[in-house]
């Protein structure tokens, strides 16, 4: 509780690295902040081109079931990978100015994730222009998802920053293990397709829940079943506690390891 009030104090700070960060993200570029729908646009059109046309996939519309999954495992490997050097980066601040520490990594992923939130206008555009549609009642589930989705993200970020302030490596290993964590995840495929044997471990992934319930939501545009939500909320509280006890227990001696 103390953490949260102090956090809350400290909210001004947060909205200021937000908007710093999202201010500068395109900064020097001719046509700016318009990048951020260009960008799920051009993926978009490679996919369409891939999988209509030279890569034929069995699944009905491939490029959309790939799609409307892959704009939020974005959010969440760039969370990951991004995120754990948000600390380093900011080391000069740290050192010479006292605040929580948990507003760095707090503000990187809520960037990230305005930036995700940016790019789903794409995705409903692209959805009511193919024809695909959307129901209504499906997407009053959505903003569960993407709080979900928000706090496993923001979970990892804690760890994952936290430790490579001690250990500098975890920035590169994590680049290749977000790799395979793709590859371990929904993203491409569906569920249906995993082994029955391996079934249960491949739902020990907290971001299968959660891939099963987007694509649910904009493709198969049904409400997720209710133990998706429920697998999903339990993993994301579970690990949002194991991550602020880590960050907790590791931002002690941050300014010293800086």
């Amino acid at each position: 509780m103390k953490t949260i009030k102090e956090l809350y104090a400290y909210r001004e700070m947060i909205f200021s690295l937000v908007r710093r960060d999202l201010n500068g993200r395109y900064k020097g570029s001719a046509l700016g902040f318009l990048w951020t729908f260009i960008n799920p646009l051009l993926q978009l059109g490679v996919y369409t081109m891939v999988f209509s046309v030279i890569m034929r996939s069995g699944i009905e519309d491939y490029y959309l079931f790939l799609f409307v999954a892959l704009i939020p495992w974005i959010f969440f490997s760039t969370s990951l990978s991004g995120g754990s050097s948000c600390i380093w980066s900011q080391k000069e601040m740290v050192k010479k100015i006292y605040f929580p520490r948990e507003v760095l990594p707090i503000a990187f992923v809520t960037s990230q994730f305005i930036n995700m939130l940016l790019s789903f206008f794409v995705i409903f555009g692209v959805l009511i222009v193919s024809g695909k549609g959307i129901n209504l009642i499906a997407l009053l589930y959505l903003p569960v998802i993407m709080i979900i989705e928000y706090i496993l993200a923001l979970s990892f970020a804690m760890i994952s920053s936290a430790v490579t302030v001690y250990l500098r490596d975890v920035e590169y290993i994590l680049g290749i293990v977000t790799m395979a964590w793709q590859f371990l995840t929904p993203v491409m495929y569906s569920v249906d397709m995993v082994p029955d044997q391996f079934r249960t471990i491949f739902y020990l992934n907290p971001m299968t829940p959660v891939i099963v319930a987007y694509r649910d939501i904009l493709y198969y545009k049904k409400v997720p079943e209710l133990g998706t939500l429920v697998h999903a909320v339990c993993l994301g509280m579970v690990l949002l506690v194991v991550g602020m006890v880590v960050f907790s227990r590791l931002k002690r001696h941050f300014v010293e390891e800086l």
